[in-house]
């Protein structure tokens, strides 16, 4: 029977007992598809988060929306070690919880905290004295620069908001519940989206902010999202630690969340850095080229949600099942989670083959963009069953604390097979041949991760939290 708090009404840890029990005993398809469900509607609220935020931004004018658009490659790489630090609580915290080993899973929870808020503090102290070089150097022209420092001052004194609660939320999946984190995250767009409009344009008491509107938005949105997420871990999951540590364990909890935070987060930065050095391949063939691609690639990042979502709930399933010592579990998991997204993203690649004419005339009146876009989304859809398998694997290796694997395998699938076979399609067939080089980079390092996964996973175990 589930503990009722009766301080808070919330389920305390019976609750938890109850969730965790599921990720190691209960039938591996049915868990998991339970879990992806929430993930995916959280995804979801954040892709919409940011397609809110660009609309209101652009109703203000090129200037405003010019500003904003220098300031994501910042907040992207702010973004991508939030994940990665995210990724290396959840990958620990999963273990140990496995294990039965909650008193010191709640330990290394806090100490992660805090470990986030002091490197984000000092990463936003340096970002606001640093803000007249940087943009500059990012090809900001001087008229932008005070509409940037407008946005860009309340963003870093506003992101230790943004972090916290993308830390918390890694920390409650890692628990086995995804329905919460993706319930704070559809809220928070909401919210998002509400104050847009009114602290953008001025509505009621609100004056008129413009981009400081659009900022302060997303700060309060931020702000509810962190308030919530800390009181759940909490009150209901019982993972904060309010005991001084000792320095000695306090530092050991630190480099092991580094262990996997640090590749975890330039795993995530190489895909921007290997898409930035692809558009310069695709722009030797004109704007239509890169206009039809960046049109693929907002479909792509739409049909590549499930396959995200799952990524994301297989890292704790992961975690867990080692650290409770079941390995077989564990790999049986990523197998079926491989063999379901060949046959999902083959279902989605017949879709797209004929829908394509349709969305390529949505997107564009150009002839030749959709001509290239209609060819793109016949060809390279193909190859996602097997780029979904390789981010499984990814996401898997990082349940397992070993994500400079995961860093290694997504260079080689970029630096050594994307961007290689990309230009050399380019040499020998111009765009189309770029199209067909990302489809067999995408199949080749696809078949690499089903074949790592038969034969090498799980790579090597840890003790958790040792």
């Amino acid at each position: 029977m589930t503990a009722i708090s009766s301080f808070t009404g919330l389920p305390t840890q019976g609750y938890f007992l109850q969730r965790s029990n599921s990720l190691l005993t209960a039938p591996i398809g049915p868990q998991l598809a339970r879990m992806t469900g929430p993930m995916a509607l959280g995804i979801v609220a954040i892709l919409a988060f940011n397609l809110v935020d660009t609309f209101f931004i652009g109703l203000l004018g090129t200037a405003p929306l010019a500003a904003v658009t220098f300031t994501f490659p910042v907040t992207f790489v702010v973004t991508s070690l939030a994940m990665g630090l995210g990724a290396g609580l959840s990958a620990s915290l999963g273990q140990a919880l496995g294990a039965g080993r909650h008193e010191r899973a709640a330990r290394f929870t806090s100490d992660s905290l805090l470990f986030s808020l002091l490197l984000i503090l000092i990463l936003a102290g340096l970002g606001l004295a640093s803000m007249d070089i940087v943009f500059p150097l990012l090809g900001a022209q001087p008229v932008l620069l005070p509409l940037i420092h407008d946005y860009m001052f309340i963003w870093y004194a506003a992101c230790p908001m943004l972090i916290v609660p993308m830390v918390c939320n890694a920390a409650i999946r890692a628990t086995g519940d995804t329905k919460t984190p993706g319930l704070v995250m559809l809220i928070a767009g909401l919210v998002n989206g509400i104050l847009d409009p009114i602290l953008i344009f001025g509505a009621g008491p609100f004056p008129p902010m413009g981009i400081r509107g659009a900022a302060i938005a997303s700060a309060c949105s931020w702000l509810m999202a962190m308030l919530v997420a800390l009181t759940l871990l909490q009150r209901r999951e019982q993972l904060l630690s309010w005991e001084l540590p000792s320095l000695g364990e306090m530092l050991q909890h630190w480099r092991q969340l580094l262990h996997v935070a640090i590749p975890a987060s330039f795993t995530s930065v190489l895909n921007p850095v290997a898409t930035a050095l692809l558009m310069l391949l695709l722009a030797d063939f004109g704007t239509e080229t890169v206009a039809a691609y960046g049109a693929a690639s907002r479909i792509e990042a739409v049909v590549l949600i499930v396959m995200m979502a799952l990524s994301s709930v297989l890292a704790p399933f992961i975690s867990q099942n080692t650290g409770a010592g079941q390995y077989e579990r564990s790999r049986h998991g990523l197998l079926l989670t491989m063999r379901f997204a060949l046959l999902f993203q083959f279902i989605i690649f017949a879709l797209l083959w004929w829908l394509a004419p349709w969305l390529a005339g949505l997107f564009t009146d150009s002839a030749e963009v959709s001509r290239l876009l209609q060819q793109y989304l016949q060809l390279v859809p193909l190859s996602y069953g097997l780029q979904g398998c390789f981010m499984l694997l990814g996401a898997a290796l990082n349940g397992l604390r070993v994500s400079m694997i995961s860093l290694l395998l997504n260079g080689l699938r970029l630096f050594g097979l994307l961007l290689p076979l990309a230009w050399l399609g380019a040499e020998i067939a111009g765009a189309e041949g770029m199209f067909t080089g990302i489809l067999l980079a995408n199949m080749l390092a696809g078949t690499i991760a089903c074949l790592f996964a038969w034969h090498r996973f799980p790579w090597k175990i840890r003790h958790p939290l040792s």
